[in-house]
């Protein structure tokens, strides 16, 4: 016998795990709210001036987590007065989730740009960097132009990355070239500058491409990203998932090796078959004796070997190419082994 046990069922005896989350989560909802009218009578010298004593209270020995209530509290009226928009209570629930390091899952329009902004600034606050890691090019420029003007009022630095450019948030830089304003104010500036913001736009590939980069420097100076702290990742399903099954490669142009293969080639096509031995059925091709010094003397004769013996070190990509050639002239058949 078999039993099916609902899911309201096992709430009932087990309880919901995230009601307890959400409940928890509420009540720093209302610690944040109940700041709202106090920080509503602030200057903005005096609100900008709250990230300088965040950084401060944070080099005494403060947690992040202490200062989650102010902080939100002081991104919420940033964003009122640079944006016009306020967070809803869901939004400051969302961001709390996201700081703990846990999948936010938001319906369309609940405004999931803005949440980013509350869990982005407070955790740029210790100085290590905070990325936000979307799908696309477009949505990272117009996301960092749009939430960079949050972060510009309260003090904080944005950067860009995106395939071949970088950008800096710059509130007196204006490109008028783009008919959405919300690229304006994105200024080009270098790898390292965007990289060293407080806060860092980019897509999930060029993070990527850049991190497979930097292992490849010679020096530390050279390299752009500096060591993780914090990432918001959005379209989490997206990125992770369908995205990850994309592998991340770099290459790099091969050197032109057309005059050995025709050189080699050459040689080949006067071997006799006392010169080798093949198995047809393991694919496989071995000079014999008087092969291998057939193919030294005729390989020294055109100059595509360094010495007397084939298999040197040096020699290693032109017995490479010779085993190639052997197959290629003995072995294989236009339109039977390929076309």
């Amino acid at each position: 016998m078999s039993a099916i046990i609902s899911t309201k069922i096992l709430k009932r005896v087990l309880g919901d795990p995230q009601a307890g989350t959400i409940k928890r989560l509420r009540k720093r909802a209302k610690e944040i709210n109940a700041l709202s009218d106090k920080y509503k009578k602030l200057s903005d010298a005096q609100l900008k001036a709250k990230t300088t004593e965040f950084k401060q209270r944070l080099e005494k020995g403060a947690k992040l987590d202490e200062l989650l209530p102010e902080a939100f509290a002081t991104v919420r009226e940033a964003a009122t007065r640079t944006l016009g928009q306020r967070h809803y209570d869901v939004q400051l629930i969302g961001g709390m989730v996201l700081h703990e390091g846990k999948a936010a899952e938001m319906k369309t329009g609940e405004g999931k740009t803005l949440v980013a902004t509350l869990p982005l600034y407070l955790n740029a606050l210790e100085g290590k960097g905070a990325h936000l890691v979307t799908v696309n090019d477009y949505l990272v420029r117009r996301d960092a132009g749009w939430m960079g003007q949050i972060y510009d009022f309260l003090g904080l630095t944005v950067g860009v990355v995106i395939p071949d450019e970088s950008f800096i948030y710059d509130r007196e830089y204006t490109d008028a070239s783009h008919s959405d304003q919300r690229l304006h104010h994105l200024k080009p500036g270098s790898r390292q500058e965007a990289y060293s913001a407080d806060i860092t736009y980019g897509t999930n590939n060029e993070f990527g491409f850049d991190y497979l980069r930097d292992n490849m420097k010679y020096r530390i100076e050279n390299m752009v990203q500096r060591p993780f702290n914090f990432a918001i990742v959005d379209e989490v399903d997206s990125i992770l998932i369908d995205e990850a099954r994309t592998p991340l490669i770099i290459s790099g142009p091969t050197d032109d090796k057309s005059e050995l293969y025709m050189g080699v080639d050459v040689i080949v096509k006067q071997f006799v078959e006392t010169d080798y031995e093949k198995d047809e059925k393991q694919k496989s091709i071995v000079l014999t004796e008087e092969g291998t010094e057939k193919a030294e003397r005729l390989l020294e004769e055109a100059g595509l070997i360094e010495g007397q013996n084939l298999y040197d070190i040096a020699n290693t990509q032109v017995v490479h190419h010779l085993n190639q050639a052997l197959k290629a002239n003995t072995m294989f058949r236009r339109d039977i082994d390929y076309i």
